[in-house]
């Protein structure tokens, strides 16, 4: 049994969220009397319909079938081998159908959206690997799909917002701002609220207003039990440290949901981007404050005047001035540690990981990369498995572009 702060890890997911959808003091739902009806009817479907055989039957098929679960674990023996005495492992969400982790919760809310009686589905992308699996949801359920995007990450994501409108997509620019991911988020929640009853909000993370972080973090939860089931079979131990990176922290929050009730050191890595200075960096729970914003209570960069503060990441799926409201909890507890990577350390690990083991990541999940490295060469010896949550040819362009081939 594990304890952190009065808190048992042994029964933490049926305790957390509570009711009202609160981790601790984080969370809930800060919304219009309106839009509080309508995330209560998508909360009492989820709990009806997520339970009942029909439905997990459903999405585990789709799961096997479709997405071509449960993605593998590899070990990284050249990398491993240039450090020394730890031995570096990666759970492949890469090769989950569409690139990314992000189709775990998209088949399931899209599934949950069918079952409703919805007829579309509204979301918002970053890096565009949420926009493209929830393009494909919508796709193999005959749902109209609208995607809102902001036009800086349009331009740094070409390849991904071709695959959107491949898929029979609607990508919606959105210009307001700084044009990134907090922009597309406000976008994509105006449209909702305009559209929810026919609709249904498909938020790309574990944040937003209750059920979301929930439900995300139950649909992105596989990742974690494939994990730790796998290393167990693969080793015959469990890893000394997990590594994720965090934004608003899907991928980490399914990931670690696998292990929170083990004897495991958890570490979140979250992006400093070109440096600590505001504007230069995305890394809320390192330097954030308490605040809501988009519906939920967590911890999230704010400026001068208390509103959401100006971001910045060189991965466009991090760059959120907020983070997941259990995150804000686990990290308030102690359970993970969340700590944070610069811009240049990632492209170094985006190389590396392309030059030793042959797998191109994404720059997001660069940056669990790098922590990974970096951990490894700290602790001597011992295991570290990182979630590997996408591969990177949505940023090959960007990157040679910025940054060049590196010899």
């Amino acid at each position: 049994m594990m304890k952190y702060n009065g808190v048992d890890f042994d029964t933490y997911l049926k305790n957390y969220p509570d009711q009202n959808g609160f981790f601790g003091k984080y969370g809930g739902a800060y919304v219009s009397d309106e839009l509080k009806k309508a995330m209560e009817e998508i909360t009492q479907a989820y709990y009806t319909i997520c339970k009942s055989s029909k439905f997990v039957g459903e999405l585990r098929r789709i799961r096997k079938e479709f997405q071509g679960r449960p993605t593998p674990i590899s070990y990284l023996e050249r990398l491993s081998g240039s450090i020394g005495n730890v031995q570096i492992y990666v759970k492949r969400e890469d090769l989950n159908h569409t690139g990314a982790h992000k189709l775990n919760h998209c088949m399931g809310e899209a599934l949950l959206a069918k079952y409703m009686g919805k007829k579309k589905v509204i979301a918002e992308t970053g890096a565009g690997q949420h926009g493209v699996a929830l393009a494909t949801a919508a796709a193999y359920f005959g749902l109209e799909c609208d995607i809102y995007m902001g036009a800086v990450d349009i331009k740094k994501q070409a390849p991904n917002v071709a695959r959107m409108k491949i898929l029979g997509a609607n990508v919606v620019e959105v210009t307001d701002g700084l044009q990134t991911l907090k922009e597309a988020v406000d976008a994509a929640f105006a449209a909702y609220c305009n559209e929810y009853r026919d609709a249904i909000y498909c938020i790309g993370s574990v944040v937003g207003p209750h059920p979301f972080p929930m439900m995300v973090r139950d649909f992105q939860s596989v990742v974690g039990i494939e994990a730790r089931e796998q290393f167990l079979d693969m080793t015959g131990e469990l890893p000394d440290a997990i590594v994720a990176c965090v934004g608003g922290g899907s991928n980490a929050a399914g990931f670690f949901s696998g292990f929170l009730n083990d004897p495991v050191d958890i570490y979140g890595v979250e992006p400093l981007g070109r440096g600590p200075k505001m504007g230069d960096h995305a890394a809320s729970l390192k330097y954030g404050t308490e605040g809501i914003m988009h519906g939920f209570n967590s911890i999230m960069l704010k400026d001068e005047n208390g509103d959401p503060a100006p971001v910045y990441s060189v991965a466009s799926g991090l760059d959120y001035p907020s983070s997941g409201p259990e995150h804000a909890f686990l990290h308030d507890l102690g359970r993970v540690k969340y700590d944070v990577i610069n811009d240049e350390e990632t492209i170094d690990a985006f190389y590396t990981l392309s030059r030793m083991e042959g797998i191109i990541p994404a720059i997001e999940s660069a940056h669990a990369v790098a922590y990974g490295i970096k951990l490894a060469k700290q602790m001597g010896k011992g295991s570290v498995l990182v979630n590997l949550s996408g591969r990177g040819d949505k940023d090959m362009d960007y990157v040679i572009e910025k940054y060049g081939i590196r010899e």
